[in-house]
């Protein structure tokens, strides 16, 4: 027999209990009621719904799956994914994995709407006529640093539903709510020191508890202060750098021309974006909390000190603030400005070491290490100097401002706390209670209340000087705010105006060949490279004058038609590639040329090959991600093909794969660089290639596979080269530096009459001094006879030579010499011989082109 339990439910358990059943039995009810029809509905709804919900499942962790292993392939192969709206998707490592993560590129409207904010700021604001970037104006705390700080706060916080907003009202909330806790520890404070004196210990004992509990609550409240605050500076900079490399970083081609046209921010764009901007973005996080929260605290505290001490107090308190402020701001130097120069200076120590890190190689074969020396220690010795002197003069601003806000505020706040016991007529509340201890005559209970009062009104005090204090320091703050705030919006209204081509000053006249002179149009979506009366000027930085190289230039390739542009150095032959690809602009004339780069397009090779930071496949297909190159339905097989066509089927198996990561630039020869920018032309296979010596560190027999390759591919090729065997790979050779001042050009057609009479004709001299081989060899030994003798006293007479010199090795070298003068005039000879062979059987029926005639038919107009 069981034993029945001896255990009893409590009060709640039964009423718990109680719940269940009746509402258990309801449904119950309900349930019996109702027809087998809705009973078999219901159940099907359930069934549905957990299939579906299963399925659901299924299919977000197939996503979930799938987007960790593109996010892991991604991240392997440093590459990204393009979106239908315009932004890209990367994916970064985060902890064991891969995160997710979406870039939103800014759009066009958002610059037009911004240019006016930097291109055309109010006169009133002092940023000199009208145009930036204004270096007349000097950062400091004026209506410009007012104009420049909301200008870039447009950007930061580009609306009020925007991240940035919701860090800053949460980063308010707990600045509010850590006045609100000052107010509490201060009367606190006060409860405390008056039950210690009248020794009260349980309610000592209970204020010690409550003191322990808030000041939890305070440190939790203090340490969110300090993380919003560099979640704000991050998001600050987060919008900055992706609103820069927006503007920077485009079709434009900004990046190029903001060093090597405008001139606006010199050489050290980089210093601007990663430092002054980092520094930028901490400092207006930290005005946020280092003005606001001051600000509400003397509001508060300043109410507070008024209902205990009086109107007299709060008078004295707002005229010390005021006439604190006067001083400080009097005897402040010039913190911005400073700042300025600083981060220029920095800019250019900088700048120094990042050239000799580029050019490492090159100093060392000139062994000039002592030379760089030389030039980064005076660098540095200026920036040392300019940082020594704002050392100085902080040296004697920071014994004012210490000596003004920590121990004259003191005793100034002693003083005003006073006045309830000294002048209770003038004391507020604390004088009202005084006066009140003194009618009922408790002296104890006086003195308690006074030290109450006392130590609370000096804990406000303490948070009032503190508050005022971070107010003035902020002074010093906001100077060097004003200097970074100077930088960052140089460097955007830079960007802006070399964005919209904003080179036209009001009041002043245009220079000839500036950047305010452009009056050329590129055509872009023509089939083919079209110049049309151009000058080819080298561009000065704005707002100076370019120099003229050509006069005007005009020519027309067509499909098919291979271009050699030859010439001395120095002529310009690239300077028609820069000016065909937008680099420098076209100050005159018509420019056409296809509308993309790349496949079915235009593409440039420049003198230098550039190897990108990534794998060896990103090497190949560069501009190109491997995203792209699987859009284009092409594989590593292409890659390998393309690299074996350009001799460097080898690379993949002796670099280790596609995925390797190395420092390309200094693994691959330069003959093996040159070669590799070959391969992504046969990657891309353009319809049209500028080649700007791109085969120079190439032997003869692998240029010409290579040319063969791309001819073969159906590549026109525009080849900038000074060797004349490539002749033989063109149609038509566009010769520069002809005339008595080289500014003259011509173009030829190659294997015309003309070129195989002028190469007869070198082949006739090439003969005629062949015949006189001999007898200038003969020449030679009668003037070396000649040598031997010398004529003393009228008489001729033979000298031997000297003893050291052995007359045998004399011989060998002369024989020698002469055979090795031999040897290249019969090579001379033979080349010519062959070059006529070769034009004799490849060109019997073209007829001359040259750079005054238009020949019909032919691709090149003139």
């Amino acid at each position: 027999m069981a034993v029945q339990s001896t255990l009893r439910h409590s009060a709640a358990e039964e009423a718990i209990a109680t719940f269940v059943e009746k509402y258990g039995e309801l449904i119950r009810t309900k349930l019996r009621n109702t027809s087998k029809t809705t009973r078999l509905l219901c159940t099907l709804a359930l069934a549905t719904s957990i299939i579906l919900a299963g399925e659901g499942t299924r299919r977000k962790w197939k996503r979930k799956r799938e987007e960790r292993e593109t996010g892991r392939k991604l991240v392997r192969t440093n590459s990204w994914l393009h979106n239908k709206d315009g932004s890209r998707t990367i994916y970064v490592p985060y902890k064991d994995g891969t995160s997710k993560v979406v870039i939103s590129s800014t759009k066009p409207l958002t610059f037009e709407a911004h240019r006016r904010l930097f291109l055309n700021p109010p006169r009133v604001s002092g940023l000199g006529d009208g145009h930036v970037p204004a270096a007349q104006t000097k950062p400091g705390l004026n209506l410009a640093f007012l104009h420049q700080f909301l200008s870039l706060m447009s950007i930061m916080i580009p609306r009020w539903t925007s991240k940035e907003a919701g860090l800053l009202v949460s980063h308010g909330v707990f600045l509010m709510l850590r006045t609100y806790l000052s107010l509490v520890v201060a009367r606190l404070d006060g409860e405390i020191v008056r039950d210690l004196v009248a020794g009260n210990g349980k309610a000592f004992l209970l204020g010690l508890a409550k003191w322990c509990g808030l000041g939890g609550f305070a440190s939790y409240t203090n340490a969110m202060i300090k993380y919003l605050e560099s979640k704000v500076s991050i998001a600050f900079r987060t919008r900055l750098t992706r609103y820069i490399h927006d503007l920077y970083l485009n079709d434009n081609l900004n990046y190029y021309k903001l060093h090597n046209l405008d001139g606006g921010v010199g050489q050290g764009a980089d210093q601007f974006i990663t430092q002054d901007l980092t520094q930028f973005c901490a400092a207006a996080a930290n005005l946020y909390s280092s003005l606001g929260k001051p600000f509400v605290d003397i509001c508060v505290f300043n109410y507070q000190l008024y209902r205990s001490l009086g109107p007299l107090a709060l008078t004295g308190l707002l005229s010390n603030y005021f006439l604190t402020a006067s001083i400080l701001r009097k005897l402040s130097p010039p913190f911005g400005k400073l700042k300025a120069v600083e981060g220029r200076k920095e800019g250019d120590f900088r700048s120094l070491h990042a050239r000799l890190i580029a050019n490492a190689e090159e100093v060392a074969f000139y062994g000039g290490a002592e030379m760089e020396k030389t030039f980064l220690n005076k660098e540095f010795k200026s920036l040392k100097n300019w940082m020594e002197g704002i050392y100085m003069l902080k040296i004697r601003y920071n014994i004012l401002e210490d000596f003004i806000l920590k121990y004259s505020w003191s005793a100034y706040g002693y003083l005003l706390s006073s006045l309830p016991v000294f002048l209770p007529a003038w004391g507020g509340l604390g004088g009202a209670t005084e006066q009140a201890g003194a009618t009922t005559g408790v002296k104890g209970g006086r003195e308690r209340e006074r030290m109450k009062d006392f130590i609370t009104n000096k804990r406000l005090m303490l948070s009032l000087a503190d508050a005022g204090g971070r107010m003035m320091y902020s002074i010093k703050d906001l100077s060097e705010l004003a200097g970074y705030t100077s930088r960052v919006y140089t460097l955007i209204s830079t960007l802006h105006r070399a964005h919209a081509n904003a080179y036209c000053v009001r009041g002043r006249e245009n220079e000839l060949y500036s950047l305010s002179d452009v009056q050329g149009t590129i055509q872009k979506g023509f089939d083919g490279v079209r110049l049309e009366n151009v000058p080819i000027v080298a561009p000065g930085l704005w707002p100076q004058g370019g120099e003229e190289l050509l006069e005007s230039l005009s020519l027309m390739v067509r499909r098919g038609d291979h271009l050699l542009i030859s010439g001395p150095n120095g002529i310009g032959k690239s300077a028609i590639a820069r000016v065909i690809a937008g680099l420098w602009p076209v100050y005159r004339g018509l420019v056409s040329r296809p509308k993309n780069n790349g496949e079915d397009g235009i593409m440039f090779l420049p003198q230098r090959p550039y190897l990108s930071i990534g794998t060896l496949r990103d090497q190949v297909i560069y501009p190109d991600g491997e995203a792209d190159m699987r859009e284009k339905r092409k594989s590593e097989y292409d890659l390998k093909r393309a690299l074996e066509q350009a001799k460097l089927g080898y690379l993949p198996d002796r670099e280790g794969g596609w995925d390797t990561r190395k420092e390309w630039k200094d693994v691959l020869s330069g003959g093996e660089k040159q070669r590799l920018a070959i391969a992504r032309l046969l990657y891309h296979e353009p319809q049209y290639a500028f080649i700007d010596e791109g085969t120079s560190a190439v032997s003869s027999d692998v240029e010409g596979l290579l040319y063969e390759t791309c001819k073969e591919k159906g590549i026109t090729l525009i080849t900038i080269s000074t060797r004349a065997s490539l002749k033989k790979y063109h149609t038509y050779n566009l010769v520069l530096g002809l005339g008595e001042r080289g500014d003259e050009w011509e173009v030829q057609r190659i294997g015309t009459e003309r070129e195989k009479m002028a190469v007869e004709k070198e082949l006739h001299d090439l003969r005629e001094r062949l015949a006189q081989v001999e007898q200038m060899k003969k020449r030679r030994e009668e003037i070396e006879q000649e040598l031997n003798k010398v004529w003393v006293g009228g008489q001729e007479e033979e000298l031997s030579p000297p003893a050291y010199v052995e007359k045998e090795e004399q011989q060998q070298e002369k024989e020698q010499d002469q055979q090795t003068e031999a040897e290249e005039t019969q090579d001379e000879y033979q080349e010519a011989q062959s070059r006529v062979m070769s034009d004799d059987e490849g060109d019997e029926t073209e007829t001359e082109g040259q750079g005054t005639s238009n020949t019909e038919g032919s691709g090149i107009v003139v």
